[in-house]
């Protein structure tokens, strides 16, 4: 079973977030237990602050490396990344971390048995957190949100469907886009014209060479437009 952990300062914000589809069942079956933990849990004053402001000056806050230092060795039992077993992953949420791709999520998924995950906020976490705690410091992609939260959720549900069991069909992930380096094709359902626009009559003729065929090529020409860059 993969246990993921959460630490953030907004608990709540996870409360339904895992209710639902695939991560509902995989949990239901016990394929993955997910929590989220309040970061001010493991702060030491009795405001619970959990940010100061930056060393050398700027806007904003960062968040203090103690109090995550320490819910990471309570969560894991370590006190640093050399001390972690292969299979503990803590990963960092942060805009200046290396993109998340889905052969990460399946690094994640086929090698860890325990994923916790550091919710940023504010202006960024300290940076020691980077250098001596986490194994992983992941971003999902060049844009900035206000916190780690929706990058947790984003995370979460692409390792937790690539879990042997996860899916119904265990052949769904291998077709899916970004499994071959390109988008996913095309897909029609009924009705076969819809606004003026007709299904693509090698769909209709049952012929599954000739389908697989259209399949790849349609998925090549959606990539050139859309992703160039997945084909460089």
């Amino acid at each position: 079973m993969l246990r993921c952990d959460i630490i953030t300062i907004f608990p709540e914000f996870f409360r339904e977030a895992f209710d639902y589809g695939i991560i509902r069942r995989a949990r239901a079956a016990g394929l993955v237990e997910t929590e989220a933990h309040d970061l001010r849990r493991w702060t030491a004053d009795k405001h619970h602050v959990v940010d100061d402001r930056p060393f050398g000056g700027g806007e904003g806050m960062v968040l203090k490396p103690e109090p995550i230092f320490a819910a990471v060795r309570e969560l894991t039992g370590c006190s640093s990344r050399e001390d972690f077993s292969r299979q503990t992953r803590v990963v960092l949420l942060s805009p200046q971390g290396r993109v998340f791709t889905q052969e990460v999520a399946q690094d994640l998924s086929q090698n860890a048995s325990q994923i916790v995950l550091i919710c940023g906020r504010y202006e960024g976490v300290d940076e020691r957190v980077a250098e001596a705690l986490a194994t992983d410091e992941i971003s999902i992609g060049d844009y900035v949100l206000s916190g780690g939260e929706p990058a947790a959720v984003v995370v979460i549900d692409a390792i937790v469907r690539l879990l042997p069991g996860a899916l119904g069909n265990e052949t769904s992930t291998v077709n899916e886009s970004f499994s071959e380096r390109r988008l996913g094709h095309p897909q029609y359902t009924r009705p076969t014209e819809f606004a003026g626009i007709s299904v693509p009559e090698v769909l209709l003729r049952g012929n599954h060479g000739e389908i697989a065929r259209w399949r790849r090529e349609a998925a090549q020409r959606k990539t050139e437009r859309n992703r160039p860059d997945l084909l460089k």
